[in-house]
């Protein structure tokens, strides 16, 4: 993972959300000239930088960092579990999961 690699990918998803390089600068909280140089290569960011990007851009720290999303181990048994409880503890698993969202400031919603 290069800063270059980095730097295009973040371009290419602004890109493809149609976003400027200013009005998406605004939304993440840096100036116009600093989002040009994280997205030809010539500075890193911080991580409180990618949190925001990643969440204007609707996609994780991992995709951006490295360009796909990262797989652990305990994503493949959560679904099935979930497939083992009763309707109103899936409304609690819901609730939990929107506060967290909510926490990680996002708006939510499923």
């Amino acid at each position: 993972m290069s800063d270059i690699q980095i730097g295009e990918r973040v371009r290419e998803l602004r890109e493809l959300r149609n976003y400027t390089r200013e009005s998406f600068a605004e939304k993440v909280n840096i100036s116009a000239k600093f989002l040009y140089e994280i997205e030809t290569g010539k500075k890193g960011f911080s991580v409180e930088v990618l949190r925001r990007m990643s969440q204007v851009l609707a996609v994780s720290c991992d995709y951006i960092m490295f360009g796909a999303e990262e797989k652990y181990p305990w994503q493949e048994e959560v679904p099935h579990d979930f497939g083992k409880l009763a309707p109103a503890q899936m409304d609690k698993i819901k609730d939990i999961l929107r506060l967290l969202y909510e926490m990680c400031g996002t708006d939510g919603t499923f």
